[in-house]
């Protein structure tokens, strides 16, 4: 099955650029980027970070020095290649270590595999994109493959529709505005109203689905995860190829996934109902 792939690097650039928005610092967010691209592809050479990000030589072969400098960035003298540093990583494992949502989702995620046979993923909301946090693999050879780190549109997914609808719809309609999003299959909805309308459905029933909507040939059902003032701060979902996908298959994975989320959000300090999604 086709792995879950991360919105282009290049591409957020562009659509992200702070040009004609006031109070963002230009240098400061192509330090961002060219951070974002080097996680993405691996050690590059100046040239190569110029060319992807469309950026002066000059100003990005000052930023690309300081940066090693400051150790987020090291120059590999064999092939003059700029990877990430040492110092970056360091910052990134302060955030891990304060961050205890993966940590604690885990061992629950593990164990709704045992019991559909299914990969679960965690993810957060970041704009209008999924960021995934912690997945634990089906155990079978046809399955989802997919990896932390990775970014998907949240229009097209399970879990991306339960984090939309955790926002309200002014709240949606704002992050949806001039935003042209992608059709990946026949089956994606892209037209903002009925993307809007879909959402009061998922608040009402609790649960999001995607049926191909990102990819043909995988289905997906996705819950919230909510922290202790009933804000949706996270969903998990349980992917199944369509080939596996029936009434019977789709209720255990409904259990499971109720169970799960109702124990994460619990340990986050959620008393309330979980299957109750806020308007």
């Amino acid at each position: 099955m086709a792995p879950v792939e991360d919105t282009s690097i290049a591409q957020r650039a562009v659509r992200d650029s702070p040009e004609g928005s006031g109070g963002l610092v230009k240098s400061a967010d192509r330090v961002l980027q060219i951070f974002e691209l080097i996680a993405e592809r691996g050690p590059l050479t100046f040239s190569e970070v110029v060319v992807a990000l469309g950026l002066p030589a000059s100003s990005t072969h000052n930023l690309l020095k300081t940066l090693e400098h400051r150790g987020y960035l090291q120059l590999h003298a064999e092939d003059r290649r700029y990877d990430l540093g040492l110092r970056l990583w360091e910052v990134a494992q302060r955030y891990a270590a304060n961050d205890d949502l993966p940590r604690l989702a885990q061992p629950i995620m593990d164990r709704v595999v045992t019991q559909t046979g299914e990969t679960v993923q965690l993810a957060r909301l970041d704009g209008i994109e999924n960021v995934y946090l912690a997945i634990s693999e089906s155990p079978q050879p046809m399955k989802l493959v997919s990896s932390v780190g990775k970014r998907l549109y949240s229009h097209a997914t399970g879990l991306g529709k339960v984090l939309l609808a955790g926002l309200d719809e002014r709240e949606v309609r704002r992050r949806l505005e001039r935003v042209k999003l992608p059709r990946f299959t026949q089956k994606t909805v892209i037209d903002h109203d009925a993307i809007v309308l879909n959402l009061r459905e998922v608040r009402a029933q609790g649960y999001a689905t995607d049926n191909e909507e990102y990819v043909i040939g995988c289905r997906c059902v996705a819950m919230p995860v909510r922290n202790a003032s009933g804000a949706v701060v996270a969903a998990m979902s349980v992917s199944i190829p369509t080939p596996r996908y029936n009434d019977v298959v789709a209720a255990t994975v409904q259990r499971a996934l109720t169970d799960a989320v109702a124990e994460l959000s619990e340990r986050l300090g959620y008393l309330g109902a979980p299957e109750v999604l806020s308007a």
